[in-house]
């Protein structure tokens, strides 16, 4: 029996002009500050955006946006709050501080869930912060989510780009467009990410130097707006338009 919670789910995006998913294969990257000022950095280019958490285990784009007293409204499913001029929606609404240990089907089912009630409305762009790895979240949201586009944040650590390559084989074998890969925390530039990224036939977006003052932005979005790395992927941004 078919799941109708799927066809409210493709109504619910039906208005969505274009969705991006932020995935990185492997955790610590700064795939999560990537997603958020991606967000913002369309939003100040005068785009209605939407963020959406789907990192069910350890969500932390509250924590950058710096997120506070903010509940999403029930009204025919649930209408997101704005958070630094966002449509915001993420499990940390429900669950709190309190892990979501998650396996296979609940996996699913929380994923459905929260993207079959949430009411998005008329968007530009929305941005999914995907959970870390290859697993049941990665596979869900290919699958459900039409017109679904791939940004892939890597660092210079051939350990993280050896997922990142597992990644793009995965999506490449799903037939799922890839924006291309932004290296992130670059401390010197020896070209070698950019000529692994050729090697797999994917854009190289550019590089965003590491910023050591990145940890005292979390909480503002002000502050995040004036650091290095926001005006390192606004101009990486520029070559997405």
């Amino acid at each position: 029996m078919a799941d109708p919670r799927l066809e409210i789910l493709e109504r619910r995006l039906a208005n969505v002009r274009k969705i991006i998913a932020v995935s990185s294969g492997k955790g610590g990257v700064g795939k999560s500050v990537t997603s958020v000022v991606l967000a913002l950095a369309l939003r100040d280019r005068r785009f209605k955006v939407g963020l959406l958490d789907l990192d069910f285990t350890s969500p932390s784009t509250h924590v950058i946006l710096g997120v506070r007293d903010l509940q999403p409204i029930e009204d025919y499913g649930i209408i997101p709050p704005v958070a630094g001029g966002l449509s915001y929606m993420s499990i940390v609404f429900y669950a709190f501080d309190n892990p979501a240990p998650l396996r296979g089907l609940d996996v699913s089912n929380s994923l459905i869930e929260l993207m079959a009630i949430t009411r998005w409305g008329e968007l530009d762009y929305l941005i999914i912060d995907m959970p870390p790895g290859l697993g049941d979240a990665t596979l869900d949201v290919i699958r459900l989510v039409k017109n679904i586009s791939f940004l892939i944040v890597t660092t210079p650590s051939i350990l993280a780009f050896e997922t990142v390559k597992k990644l793009v084989n995965l999506l490449n074998s799903l037939k799922t467009p890839i924006l291309g890969v932004v290296e992130n925390m670059v401390m010197d530039d020896k070209g070698r990410i950019r000529g692994e990224v050729d090697k797999l036939g994917v854009r190289y977006l550019g590089e965003i130097a590491y910023d050591a003052g990145l940890e005292a932005s979390m909480g503002s979005v002000e502050k995040l707006k004036g650091t290095r790395f926001y005006v390192s992927l606004e101009r990486i941004l520029k070559g997405l338009l």
